[in-house]
């Protein structure tokens, strides 16, 4: 893998979100209440909702348009037939790295 910093663990609020802007589009980067940390797709597969203004709630989150709640460990959408991808992400001494390599395989947003 190949790790990239992208930030202090603190730059991102408890149970909140911001956004990655990559070439090949933006990624959110989510915290958990237990200082969990996720990365995924930031657009919602229903209606394009920006999942980095959702709601975070244990390890998932919900998006602000239309309530799909999306696991953060798999992507996989709760009761719906949709999914976001995911991104490995550790946290190391406070900051956050996100596999680059994954990044460059993703398909253009």
């Amino acid at each position: 893998m190949n790790w990239i910093d992208i930030g202090h663990i603190n730059d991102i609020p408890l149970r909140g979100a911001r956004k990655l802007k990559t070439a090949l589009g933006c990624v959110a980067v989510f915290r958990t209440d237990a200082d969990e940390v996720f990365a995924a797709t930031d657009s919602c597969p229903h209606k394009g909702g920006p999942l980095s203004e959702g709601i975070v709630h244990g390890q998932s989150v919900t998006c602000p348009l239309h309530n799909w709640v999306f696991d953060l460990n798999t992507g996989q959408a709760q009761g719906e037939d949709g999914s976001i991808t995911t991104f490995p992400v550790r946290v190391e001494n406070g900051r956050i790295l996100i596999d680059g390599a994954q990044l460059a395989g993703r398909s253009a947003a």
